[in-house]
C-alpha cells in the first residue's frame, strides 16, 4: 500500500500527531501550507476568518505543490478541528481528491470537542472512500504511538 501523509498545523499540535503517523505507517508526508498572514496569530481572530472563508466559499490557496495523488492507495489528511470543522485548508486540500479512487482517512487534533469531524470531513468527498479517523487532543500526544498503531492497524487489513 502506498501511501501518503499530508497535513495542516496551525499550532503546531496535528504536525506532532502527523509525526507519530508518518513514523508508524511509514508514509510519504507532505505539509500543506498558505500565504503568510493568511491567518492571524491569534486562535480566535483566526477561527473569524476560517468562518469568513466558510461564509463565502472563498478557501485560502495552498502554497504546496501537490504530487499526482493517484499514485498512492491512501491519503492520511490531518489537520485540527476548527469549531467542529474541517479546516479551511484542509477543505481546500480535499477539493483535489474529487476524482480520487483510493482510500482517505483522517486523523485530527481538538482542544477536547471535535464536533462532527469526521461526517463533515466525509461530506466534502461523497465519492471517495473514507476510513474512520483518529482524533486526539493535545494532551494525548505523549501517549499516541499506541493509538495510532492501533488505528493503522485496523486501515491495514
Amino acid at each position: 500500500m502506498k501511501t501518503l501523509l499530508v497535513d495542516y498545523s496551525w499550532s503546531n499540535t496535528t504536525a506532532q500527531l502527523a509525526t507519530v503517523v508518518q513514523q508508524v505507517t511509514g508514509a510519504e508526508r507532505l505539509d500543506l501550507t498558505v500565504a503568510k498572514g493568511t491567518f492571524p496569530n491569534d486562535m480566535y481572530a483566526t477561527s473569524d476568518v476560517a468562518q469568513q472563508q466558510l461564509a463565502s466559499g472563498d478557501l485560502p490557496a495552498l502554497t504546496t505543490p501537490l504530487p499526482d495523488l493517484n499514485q498512492y492507495t491512501c491519503i492520511l489528511v490531518g489537520g485540527p478541528v476548527w469549531s467542529g470543522h474541517v479546516a479551511t485548508p484542509v477543505r481546500q486540500f480535499l477539493r483535489q481528491l474529487q476524482n480520487y479512487t483510493g482510500t482517505v482517512a483522517p486523523f485530527y487534533t481538538s482542544a477536547g470537542t471535535p464536533g462532527d469531524y469526521e461526517a463533515d470531513f466525509a461530506s466534502l468527498m461523497p465519492q471517495v472512500s473514507v476510513a474512520t479517523g483518529l482524533g486526539l487532543t493535545a494532551s494525548d500526544l505523549p501517549n499516541a504511538q499506541s493509538q495510532v498503531m492501533a488505528w493503522w492497524e485496523k486501515m491495514a487489513h
